[in-house]
């Protein structure tokens, strides 16, 4: 299993919803790293969910249910999205401010490259940021 995280600003999608759908596609990334991140997960994978703009916080976690297939909001068709689903808040939202004050996590892309949607998370930040979230990791 890969780990990831995506984000989405809540004024346009928020955790909420997605709680509330269960299944969401993950629509609209148009960003080529981001797309390429989206094509490289896997069923079965998992992602922190993160309010970017309001917040700026890792507030859930989803699933990978569906591979990479064409984002139906893109009318070029040169964009994918991915299905995914609501497995848990984060009993804590983890903040931005927190991640980088962390220096353990200081390679994360989170901090290196804050402007990517969709991107890649080690299973040892993974682990690390469950535990910050209040979240038990085995």
């Amino acid at each position: 299993m890969a780990y990831w995280l995506v984000k989405s600003e809540p004024d346009a999608f928020s955790w909420d919803q997605q709680m509330a759908n269960g299944i969401e596609p993950w629509t609209g990334v148009r960003n080529a790293l981001a797309a390429s991140n989206l094509r490289a997960m896997a069923k079965g994978d998992r992602a922190f969910f993160y309010h970017s703009n309001i917040g700026k916080e890792i507030v859930g976690i989803v699933q990978v249910v569906r591979t990479a297939y064409p984002d139906p909001s893109d009318e070029t068709g040169r964009w994918v999205c991915v299905d995914v689903k609501a497995v848990r808040p984060v009993p804590k939202p983890v903040t931005l401010a927190a991640i980088k004050a962390e220096p353990a996590l200081a390679e994360l892309a989170l901090v290196r490259q804050s402007r990517l949607s969709v991107m890649p998370v080690s299973e040892e930040h993974w682990t690390m940021l469950c535990r910050m979230g209040g979240i038990r990791v085995r």
